[in-house]
């Protein structure tokens, strides 16, 4: 028999519900549609990231292998960014502020 104690239980539920959000150290290849972007870095659609993958991650996007579109409570493949322009521009601000 498995006994789990409930500092056990309540690890698994915050890990279960970690939310994923875009590595801003990608964020000079958000929007440009070359597949240049990693896995873990933000995207506005799948032609961004080099796996093809740009999942929903509770409204925002980022590159993710397919086998793990589903982890951390991103809802799967093929997310297109409704707000794709607000998402470059910030996008475009968070690299003018990093300076590369």
């Amino acid at each position: 028999m498995v006994r789990l104690s409930l500092a056990t239980l309540l690890a698994l539920a915050v890990a279960s519900m970690a939310q994923i959000t875009p590595n801003n150290a990608g964020a000079k290849n958000v929007g440009k549609g070359n597949g240049a972007q990693f896995i873990t870095g933000g995207c506005v659609n799948n032609a961004d990231c080099a796996s093809g993958c740009c999942a929903n991650a509770s409204g925002v996007g980022v590159c993710s292998a397919e086998a793990a579109q589903f982890q951390n409570g991103k809802s799967g493949c093929n997310f297109v960014d409704p707000n794709a322009a607000a998402t470059i521009r910030a996008a475009e601000a968070q690299v003018a502020r990093q300076g590369f």
